[in-house]
């Protein structure tokens, strides 16, 4: 939802909350481990955020927020909309604001930040880590609608917490975000582990225009055809059942999807998604997937991810062994690779180790570079799996962490015939 949970900003109390809770597995500040961090805050306008290194958005923002609010979210006339962001998006988050007033509808703008983020973590006593967000839990009665931009601006934020801290956080909300997909809130965050920031750029070998280029090309594509393109492919995964996924780093892993729902995020929260209910209520932009959960224990083989990052450090090679569609192993390198296994070990919560999804990437407005050291969710022929969470999915496994591998140069069949051949989607 991270993209998901998605773990982003109601200032950012929500963002690690309604969204981290809810949704799917998306970056806190590491590629492959999405315990959400600790919420930021309740709604704020006090704190002020360091200015950001990325460049400036390179799109129309008042035009942006206008298809936000109509056309990917939706809103109707005496909605409750909740929308949540950083300090240094205050342009766009007002101007979704006064779109979705002019819609006859009721915003509920606020602000988080990292400074925040870390002093809410640090400064407050552990005693308080197995409470469950009572004011949080409350939204999700009454919200409709959330709008979150996902904009992590410190890769590093919550670098020397306690695991088991995290841990006992996530734990404590978890029943959040069961009640948000109770309660049919539909959510589109607008970032999904691409938001344009330096740390970003680098990571994906690209200068940061260039970077900034790629998403806001990726948030302004035409949906219309996006909505076409993933109904091509959902329909086809749909009628498939074995899928075998291998790479030139030893990813080898087939898994069953037979029965299984399979959602496709196009950017538009349609009205056959409305019938259709909690996990078809979401949006992530840039957009573009087709995304289906595994048919339990049916999982096996092995998943490696070639280049992550936890907390700032890379880990090399994290390789999964899988067996009865679940991890059973783990072996990995790299200056990050001990302090990730540590927050591992910390969620004492055996349903993390199960094989919880599949993502295939549809969006041609997104490319990435042959040198880029991770990969992402939408570019088409992107392959991703994950662990974990899947409710964002069609899954029942809330369990409030997983890993996301992504495969970029995947080949993957379905039934035996091409589905994406060396990253080249062939559907």
């Amino acid at each position: 939802m991270n993209r998901r949970p998605l773990a982003a900003g109601l200032a950012a109390a929500c963002a690690c909350i309604l969204f981290a809770a809810c949704q799917r597995p998306a970056e806190t500040d590491t590629a492959t481990s999405t315990a959400p961090p600790p919420p930021d805050a309740a709604p704020t306008t006090g704190t002020v955020e360091p200015a950001s290194t990325a460049p400036r958005a390179t799109t129309d923002l008042e035009q942006l927020a206008g298809r936000l609010v109509n056309q990917s979210a939706g809103v109707k006339e005496g909605e409750i909309v909740l929308i949540t962001g950083r300090t240094q998006d205050a342009e766009l988050l007002e101007n979704i604001a006064v779109n979705v007033r002019k819609a006859g509808a009721f915003p509920l703008v606020t602000y988080g930040s990292d400074r925040l983020s870390r002093r809410l973590f640090f400064d407050v006593p552990d005693q308080y880590d197995s409470q469950t967000d009572a004011m949080v839990m409350k939204l999700a009665g009454m919200a409709d609608v959330v709008i979150s931009l996902s904009n992590n601006t410190d890769e590093n934020l919550f670098e020397g917490a306690d695991p088991k801290r995290l841990a006992a956080r996530a734990k404590a909300d978890e029943p959040i975000g069961q009640a948000f997909l109770k309660n049919n809130v539909r959510t589109v965050e607008v970032g999904n582990n691409m938001y344009p920031t330096a740390w970003r750029a680098e990571r994906y070998g690209m200068s940061a225009d260039d970077l900034a280029k790629a998403f806001w090309n990726g948030v302004n594509l035409d949906y219309s055809d996006l909505q076409a393109r993933g109904e091509q492919v959902r329909t086809a995964i749909a009628a498939g059942n074995e899928v075998h996924v291998t790479h030139p780093n030893g990813t080898d892993l087939k898994l069953r999807v037979q029965g299984r729902k399979v959602l496709v995020s196009d950017g538009i929260i349609s009205e056959a998604d409305r019938k259709a209910g909690g996990p078809a209520l979401a949006a992530y932009l840039p957009a573009g997937e087709v995304y289906t959960t595994p048919v339990p224990g049916s999982a096996e083989g092995k998943l490696v991810h070639t280049r992550s990052f936890y907390q700032g450090k890379p880990i090399d090679n994290l390789t999964l062994t899988v067996s009865g569609g679940k991890v059973t192993a783990m072996t990995g390198s790299g200056p990050g690779y001990d302090d990730f296994k540590a927050e591992y070990d910390a969620v004492g919560d055996a349903r993390k180790d199960l094989i919880g999804f599949i993502d295939f990437g549809i969006n041609p407005n997104v490319t990435l570079p042959t040198n880029s050291q991770v990969g992402n969710w939408m570019p088409a022929g992107a392959v991703t799996v994950g662990t974990g969470t899947n409710t964002w999915a069609g899954g029942d496994n809330s369990v409030p962490y997983g890993i996301v591998v992504f495969l970029p140069g995947a080949s993957v069949t379905l039934d035996g015939k091409p589905v994406v051949e060396k990253g080249a989607l062939k559907l």
